[in-house]
């Protein structure tokens, strides 16, 4: 009972349920493994009387939590405080406001009870004072009530970047290729908006995982999305620096052919050796004195955070891209050696640094073309659930970091052995500790040029399941986060932004969740073949893991419910009919999707069980739209049926409208196969037509189907 009370303390859950009435106790072993990752030991009786103590005697004493929330014209959530406790806040901007607690309240030098109800918006330093000698520090975080919402109702496409390729990039789309599209849709199409995979550093290989959810660092974006020539600099090489730069590009034209002629896979590797070597040809051409001085605000901005990261990619360079395996003293980035090699690899730090320069400034043409284009919200990025343990983040923030845990997801009634992400979660009390700062300066270095950021697994805001190593999933626990802190920090910074935020809540998702989102203005997820009536239930059926650690996917049910009219569906959502990890509609139209799966041996049924019950809710999907007058009277082919699903979806309040950009062309093939590694080539697939033929951004731009499904979209939307 010691150890199950120890866990509770420390926000694990000691049981969780698996399906509507059925409860499962976490086992001893987990609880001890948790607790450790917390800093806690309770590998003993004797142990955990101590921990106990120890936790008593430090909340019994202590006056404030290590962070205090407050929103915008509220006062601060405080504990209970001794009478004459005085209470100072200096705010971000070095004003001092105090108060003294009388009768449970603070009270400001003016009598006024609500002396802390007008705190700035901000992350402020909290001192008390207590009338017994104690006192106590804290970071109190004032945000607004709400994120920005999307200014008015708006559609836009969904893209995978790598997948987008022209005739201009290097054998994987590129940050050349989103500005063009997004000058090119807002104008043409008036889409408000271009959702994207998440552009995270990723581990470098040779081979580096092509998923874009298991990244090295999610605070900097991975240089491979560069367009060479757009480099300023691209255009001084000279001499033999120039033949190469054009040798270079003229291997970068065969990698393009190779898959947009010959049908190859991206070779995300052979993209990244060609603009390696560019880029080490532009980093010799001096900068000009108005560049060098863009370049060093940039240095000054991201501080430490970028010298950490760029000193980690060049130790990754001589040691290896797992850092826990590197020389003694270089696994610690404050070490006296790490401080020592960092002066010897000065120029290959400073090339790691001027390559997130150069990124940070086509990502910001890209949002600029964007909103010159007319575009509402622009660029909408994508935030990982998480990083990968061997990375630049890991190491960077190793405080920050659950060591041996892993985020995973629990055995439920659709899958018995749960799941195991591979990526470590933060601690919540080291968040906590430091005032959430790890938190708010990511969400700020994604915000920077973004109308908008999705947030994978929104529901990891409020608690994950960590799974200990060594251990299976079945054998994690919930660890809790405080979701009011973690979305008063998103709040915070969304505002400073002006960016809305659009969280994925698919998959299993703990009641009120759902409801706490929605409150501060978080749009959710919703899929049209999902939205049933069973939609508000906490746990929804899924069809195995993903190879992204994602959520499992949620799937109908044997006997599914009854589809929501459009009517019926939430306001405060992102509306799609499909997503990254599951079947374009074309392939579901066409049961292309349940051959591909039978192909792969990933079907939960007998193959003709499993194309019988897709044929079926394709046949209730197509009366619904009859009914709803979406489909005309006879039009059941392919082409017809897209517009009309994406009819549906305009006819829902639904406030951002997703179009999965290989849906607008047919494509039949799914960009991530969930359960599959490499009998399936995820992450690697150009976006393609009905023939499986690649398609560059000059055909999809040119596409009759893509110009009349956008037709449709555009006159219903009036």
């Amino acid at each position: 009972m010691g150890r199950a009370r120890l866990a509770r303390l420390h926000g694990i859950a000691t049981s969780y349920e698996p399906a509507p009435g059925r409860t499962v106790h976490i086992a001893e072993g987990t609880a001890v493994a948790v607790l450790a990752a917390l800093g806690v030991d309770a590998s003993t009786p004797q142990a955990v009387r101590t921990a106990l103590a120890a936790h008593e005697e430090t909340v019994g004493h202590a006056l404030l939590p290590l962070t205090v929330t407050a929103r915008s014209g509220r006062p601060p959530r405080l504990p209970d405080l001794p009478d004459g406790t005085v209470l100072s806040v200096r705010t971000e901007d070095g004003t001092l406001i105090g108060a003294e607690v009388r009768d449970g309240t603070p009270y400001g030098g003016t009598q006024d009870p609500a002396a802390l109800a007008g705190l700035p918006l901000g992350v402020h330093d909290l001192r008390a004072d207590a009338p017994d000698g104690r006192t106590a520090r804290a970071h109190l975080i004032v945000a607004p009530e709400t994120v920005p919402a999307p200014p008015g109702r708006t559609h836009g496409f969904l893209v995978q970047l790598y997948s987008l390729l022209s005739r201009h990039s290097w054998g994987m789309g590129d940050l050349g290729d989103l500005a063009d599209l997004a000058a090119w849709s807002g104008r043409a199409l008036g889409t408000g908006f271009v959702q994207l995979n998440p552009l995270h550093a990723a581990v470098p290989g040779p081979p580096t995982d092509p998923s874009p959810y298991r990244p090295s660092s999610r605070r900097f974006p991975d240089p491979v999305h560069l367009r060479i020539e757009q480099i300023p600099e691209y255009a001084l090489l000279a001499g033999d620096a120039r033949a190469r730069a054009d040798e270079l590009a003229a291997r970068a034209r065969e990698l393009r052919a190779d898959v947009l002629d010959r049908g190859g896979l991206i070779d995300r590797d052979a993209v990244w050796a060609l603009k390696r070597e560019a880029l080490e040809l532009l980093c010799t051409v001096p900068l000009g004195p108005g560049r060098r001085a863009a370049y060093c605000d940039f240095l000054a901005e991201q501080g430490r955070a970028l010298d950490d990261h760029a000193t980690w990619c060049a130790l990754a360079e001589r040691h290896g891209p797992d850092w826990r395996g590197w020389p003694a003293g270089l696994c610690d980035p404050r070490s006296p050696q790490t401080a020592r090699i960092r002066h010897r690899l000065l120029d290959r730090i400073d090339f790691h640094c001027r390559l997130a320069w150069f990124t940070d400034q086509q990502l910001a043409a890209a949002q600029r073309a964007a909103r010159e284009a007319g575009m509402a919200v622009g660029l909408v990025h994508d935030l990982a659930v998480g990083v990968h343990p061997s990375g630049a983040d890991t190491w960077a923030q190793q405080d920050a970091f659950a060591t041996g845990m892993s985020v995973g997801a629990p055995p439920d009634a659709f899958n018995s052995r749960g799941q195991d992400w591979g990526l470590p979660p933060w601690r919540p009390d080291a968040l906590a500790a430091a005032g959430y700062a790890p938190y708010r300066a990511l969400l700020r270095g994604l915000l920077r040029h973004a109308g908008a950021l999705r947030i994978d697994h929104v529901m990891g805001l409020f608690r994950l399941w960590w799974v200990p190593e060594g251990r299976p999933p079945t054998e994690g626990a919930y660890v809790r986060y405080d979701g009011e802190a973690m979305l008063s920090v998103l709040a915070l910074e969304a505002h400073r932004a002006g960016a809305a935020v659009i969280g994925e809540d698919l998959g299993t998702v703990e009641p009120g969740v759902r409801e706490a989102l929605a409150e501060r203005g978080v749009l959710g997820t919703s899929v049209l073949w999902f939205e049933r009536s069973y939609a508000s239930a906490a746990t929804t059926a899924a069809d195995g893991s993903t190879a992204d650690g994602g959520d499992p996917t949620p799937e109908p049910a044997a006997t599914p419910a009854r589809i929501l009219a459009p009517d019926e569906w939430r306001a405060g959502c992102l509306a799609t009919v499909t997503t990254h990890d599951l079947p374009p509609t074309a392939a579901r139209l066409t049961g292309a999707d349940v051959a591909l799966r039978e192909r792969l041996g990933l079907l939960a049924g007998p193959p003709e069980r499993e194309r019988t019950r897709a044929a079926y809710e394709l046949r209730e999907w197509l009366g619904a739209l009859s009914r709803h007058g979406l489909l005309p009277e006879g039009a059941r082919n392919e082409e017809a049926v897209v517009k009309a699903v994406h009819r549906f979806l305009l006819r829902t309040p639904a406030r951002m409208v997703g179009i999965w950009l290989p849906d607008a062309v047919g494509d039949r093939r799914p960009q991530n196969l969930p359960g599959t590694w490499d009998e399936y080539p995820n992450w690697r697939l150009p976006i393609a037509g009905p023939d499986g033929r690649p398609h560059t951004l000059e055909e999809l731009a040119a596409s009759p189907r893509l110009h009349a499904l956008m037709r449709e979209l555009s006159s219903s939307a009036r």
